[in-house]
């Protein structure tokens, strides 16, 4: 890593006027970087102005805001991630050639934020446990609101949730999560919907969201979010959160530093990583400037390999398949280790924007093996810490102008950019359009909302209207009848709350037109709206919902989106089901059955009784040992003479049976570990009588220690703990090692 740093000042040394403003332009050497031809990387900022960024979002202005972790892993015990040092960050481009030269300090003192997005004119942040809104004025937070108290518990971030992303439906979605947010009449709303993903997430054009987890590149939803998840007696296994590409592979340009290295089948005979370990963050191009067979390509965060892949998305109408853009080669990579691009971000010019962390360790202290650790210090990538960088991808001579100050843009203005070619601009105009409640353009809306020339302009403008509570029956009708069929999805499920015993027959008539049209597209979203129209009117909507389970019984993402849509009507439906000779399709029955089954026992769906998410275990296992094991035997388990013998590869640590004897009952008298004798004439006394700590604690603390220090992670059962309550030594007190392997023999 090579840069250098050039430092101005934009008034004179002397003065004794205000204190000088300094510019810093820091130019980062990217020879080690190769990018797909056709494209250019620049950086756009980077230390000092930044430490340790991982999420970033533009504001009106279209400058760029960061959320700063530099409390993440600064040394292998992870020491400062609980000390407030987070911050977020507004850099600024004060002479205007393009590259960050300044940053001033939105908000500081922050335990690891990890999520910010501008909306409804102000900030939306995650500081966990919380997640705050904040109203700004002249770039000062103000009015501070707490949005969700229990938005995250503290601790890893890797497993706590993130993301904040405004989608075409007017929610705010997260990654690691199973709630979004929406904030009406100036009130806040909170309601469940599918647990998505880890670090990272996207939408397309259509609002279909995409995410994904260490070892699986590319995860999403094949419908839109919360059509699969209406009835709460029904969980879908088949339409959300699903893989869509099998390839795994990743091609490093050079031998990384990767938990389980030593693992068969993670790296090749020349140490270069085969599959991903740790992707994150992946985002959907819709920037409308790269050449067009990049549209609506996802391209994806592999931090550990120092690279960003490209995956091409094909849909089907009731599906989407993804594949990777090429075999062997990777859209960006780099043979520099610090690089670790854990944020992606479409940019209103069109460009990609990429949020290097820059750090050494982007593995959480709680799961670093002891492969790991010894790499690492090797590679000395525990001194990688000071470092920070915003990336931009451009195509060569094909960046749009920046645009406008959203804030001044009038009405019809917003309106004629709900047309744009990026997709960024287009949402951006759509909330502004909601949130500024702009209705004395509502005619330019409407016109929108029918226009079929722009089916993503149309989308937009009908969810304006939802929003603004302006639509009609009459209205989603005529863009029904006329449209292509990603409007009309939209559109029959906008419809639904205008379902009545007025509307039925007009209903009716138009939901066997769209039928005829033989719209893999259009039947999935009519199979997931019937079941409410039936609740209307049960004789005249029975058959046009039998149509679509007849066509498509071997349709599983159909068949759910019915079954969810049955909500409350699947006794009517079954008895209706039972006098059609015709119909054989048991499968079909037996599940509309156990959804019957679940309601009368109150059996929900997980995410109607999940309030928040638990914190890993691993994570909790690590605080423990921190708090109670570390003292003697030291936080990198090497063990402390005169007081406790090393874990780290210990045979005692490698069988979690008898680690967890050790643990609950204690150890006394000599001991060998790794072929050498401890006689510290010292007991470790056993965590059993100690009430407040459960079986779970237990089985935490195993599954960190098996994992920090030894090659071969296990983890107990809190009910297998408890069994081992029982197990006693012949004293009922601590046990001796030769009592202690004779118990395992």
């Amino acid at each position: 890593m090579k840069f250098t740093l050039g430092l101005l000042f934009c008034c004179l040394v002397f003065s004794c006027q205000t204190p000088p403003v300094e510019f810093y332009e820091t130019e980062v050497g990217l020879d080690e970087y190769r990018l797909e031809k056709g494209f250019e990387l620049q950086v756009i900022a980077a230390e000092p102005l930044l430490k340790a960024p991982v999420a970033m979002d533009f504001d009106a202005q279209g400058r760029i805001w960061v959320a700063q972790m530099p409390g993440y892993m600064n040394d292998m015990q992870g020491s400062d991630e609980e000390k407030p040092v987070g911050s977020i960050q507004i850099l600024e481009d004060l002479d205007g050639d393009g590259v960050a030269d300044h940053t001033k300090t939105f908000l500081d003192s922050l335990v690891m934020p990890r999520a910010l997005a501008h909306v409804y004119g102000g900030l939306l942040y995650a500081a966990p446990p919380n997640l705050w809104f904040v109203e700004i004025e002249n770039d000062e937070p103000t009015n501070r609101v707490l949005v969700d108290s229990i938005y995250a518990v503290e601790g890893n971030p890797e497993h706590q949730p993130n993301g904040l992303l405004l989608n075409i439906d007017n929610w705010i979605y997260n990654a690691k999560s199973n709630f979004r947010y929406q904030r009406k009449n100036g009130v806040w709303k909170k309601e469940p919907t599918t647990f998505r993903g880890q670090w990272g997430i996207s939408s397309d054009n259509f609002g279909r969201l995409y995410y994904n987890d260490n070892s699986r590149q590319l995860l999403g939803d094949h419908v839109l979010p919360n059509r699969l998840v209406r009835n709460t007696y029904f969980t879908p296994k088949v339409g959300v959160d699903q893989l869509l590409t099998k390839d795994q592979r990743v091609y490093p340009l050079h031998a990384t530093t990767v938990n389980r290295g030593y693992a068969k089948g993670v790296l090749n005979k020349d140490s270069i990583l085969l599959k991903t370990t740790a992707a994150c963050s992946p985002l959907v191009y819709r920037g409308g400037v790269f050449p067009e067979s990049y549209a609506q390509n996802v391209f994806v965060c592999i931090p550990e390999g120092n690279l960003i892949k490209r995956n091409i998305l094909t849909f089907t109408g009731d599906s989407t398949i993804a594949e990777q853009a090429w075999e062997g080669k990777e859209f960006l990579a780099s043979t520099d280790e610090g690089f670790r691009p854990v944020n992606l971000n479409n940019g209103p010019d069109g460009s990609l924007y990429i949020v290097d962390m820059h750090r050494g360790m982007i593995g959480h202290h709680a799961y670093l093996s002891p492969y790991l650790k010894e790499k690492t210090k090797g590679n000395r990538l525990d001194t990688l810490t000071d470092f920070g960088r915003i990336l931009k991808v451009r195509k060569i001579d094909g960046a749009q102008k920046p645009l406008p100050d959203f804030d001044a843009l009038q009405g019809i203005e917003l309106v004629g950019l709900l047309a744009h070619k990026n997709g960024w601009v287009r949402n951006r105009a759509q909330h502004y359009l909601v949130f500024k409640e702009m209705k004395h353009v509502l005619e330019e809306v409407q016109y929108v909302a029918q226009d079929t020339e722009n089916e993503w302009a149309q989308i937009h403008a009908l969810r304006i209207l939802e929003a603004w509570d302006e639509l009609t029956f009459e209205l989603l009708s005529e863009v029904a009848e006329k449209s292509k069929p990603q409007a009309i999805a939209h559109a029959i499920v906008l419809m639904e709350s205008f379902a009545s015993t007025e509307n039925a027959k007009n209903a009716e008539r138009l939901f066997i037109k769209l039928l005829e049209r033989e719209e893999a597209a259009i039947d999935l979203y009519l199979g997931s709206t019937l079941g409410k129209w039936m609740a209307v009117d049960n004789d005249r909507f029975f058959e046009p919902l039998m149509m679509v389970v007849n066509k498509h019984k071997q349709n599983r993402i159909v068949i759910e989106a019915v079954l969810s849509g049955l909500d409350g009507e699947e006794d009517t439906f079954l008895k209706s089901l039972n006098t059609l000779t015709s119909f054989n399709e048991s499968e079909f029955g037996d599940r509309l059955s156990r959804i019957i089954e679940n309601r009368k026992s109150g059996n929900v769906n997980q995410i109607f009784s999940r309030k928040s998410l638990a914190e890993d275990n691993r994570t909790a296992g690590a605080k423990m040992f921190y708090q109670i094991c570390a003292s003697c035997h030291g936080a990198n388990g090497q063990g402390i003479d005169g007081l406790a013998p090393p874990l780290m590869n210990s045979e005692y640590v490698a069988d979690a049976k008898r680690l967890a004897l050790i643990v609950l009952h204690g150890l006394e008298g000599p001991v060998h570990v790794n072929g050498e004798l401890y006689d510290m004439n010292l007991a470790m006394p056993g965590l059993i009588r100690n009430e407040d700590i459960s079986d779970k604690d237990i089985a935490d603390i195993i599954s960190y220690v098996t994992n920090a220090f030894s090659n071969r992670p296990a983890a107990l059962k809190p009910e297998r703990i408890k069994e081992l309550r029982e197990v006693k030594s012949v004293s009922g007190m601590e046990y001796t090692e030769e009592e202690l392997n004779g118990f395992v023999k």
